[in-house]
C-alpha cells in the first residue's frame, strides 16, 4: 500500500505481534494507521452465539482498520494476528502529514478503500441473497483478481481454510465443504490435496 520507505521516513515504528493476539478491539478508537510487514492480519466480529464473521483478511504491504481513522469513530470490528506479524505503526496525526505531503500515497490509499467499498457491497448483496456456490466462487475470483492481482486466466491456489471461507462469506465450514465438492464435480474449481484452485 504505501512503500515502506516513506513509512520509514515518517518514523513509522515496527512491531511484532505473536499468532491470536489483539492488534485492536472492537469499540475501541482508531488512533493508528496499521500496514502489515509481514504475516497475516484477519478483522473480525462476533455475532450474539459467538460466531465469527471475518470482514477481511490482510497480507504484506495490506493496510487495515483505516477508514475510522478518516471518520473520527471507533473501530467497527477488531483485529488479531492469525500468525506472526511485524506491523508498521503510524500515529493518526502523522499519517495525515504523510497523505497530506505525499498525494501519490493518498490516491493509492483512497483506491485501496474503494476497492474494499465495492468488495462489500458485492459481498452485502451476494450474502443477503445467493446460494452458497456462488458467494464462494465471487470470493475466490475477488481474492484472485484485488488480492493476488492475477488475471482471470490465471490459476489461484487459495490460502483460506474452509473455516475462513465460511466465516467471510457467513456460511457453515460444512456448508462450505459441500459447496466445494459441488463446485469440483461440476469443474468450477479444483482441490488437489485438500487445497482449492480457481
Amino acid at each position: 500500500m504505501i512503500d515502506m520507505h516513506l513509512l520509514e521516513q515518517f518514523d513509522a515504528e515496527r512491531i511484532e505481534i505473536e499468532k491470536g493476539n489483539v492488534i485492536f478491539d472492537y469499540g475501541s478508537k482508531a488512533q493508528y494507521y496499521f500496514q502489515v510487514k509481514s504475516g497475516e492480519v484477519k478483522m473480525n466480529n462476533f455475532n450474539r452465539d459467538g460466531k465469527e464473521f471475518i470482514q477481511g483478511i490482510f497480507y504484506a504491504g495490506q493496510s487495515f482498520g483505516e477508514p475510522p481513522l478518516f471518520a473520527d469513530v471507533t473501530y467497527p470490528a477488531g483485529a488479531e494476528a492469525i500468525t506472526d506479524v511485524e506491523l508498521y505503526r503510524l500515529p493518526k496525526d502523522v499519517f495525515f502529514e504523510l497523505l497530506k505531503e505525499n498525494p501519490e500515497a493518498h490516491l493509492r490509499v483512497s483506491e485501496v478503500l474503494a476497492s474494499r467499498l465495492y468488495y462489500k457491497a458485492i459481498m452485502a448483496s451476494e450474502i443477503s441473497s445467493q446460494e452458497p456456490e456462488h458467494r464462494i466462487l465471487r470470493l475466490l475470483d475477488y481474492t484472485k483478481k484485488h488480492i493476488h492481482e492475477l488475471d482471470s486466466t490465471d490459476i489461484l491456489e487459495v490460502d483460506l481454510t474452509r473455516q475462513q471461507i465460511a466465516d467471510l462469506t457467513g456460511l457453515r465450514v460444512e456448508t462450505v465443504i459441500r459447496a466445494c465438492k459441488a463446485m469440483e464435480k461440476k469443474g468450477e474449481i479444483q482441490i488437489k490435496k485438500r487445497k482449492i484452485f480457481r
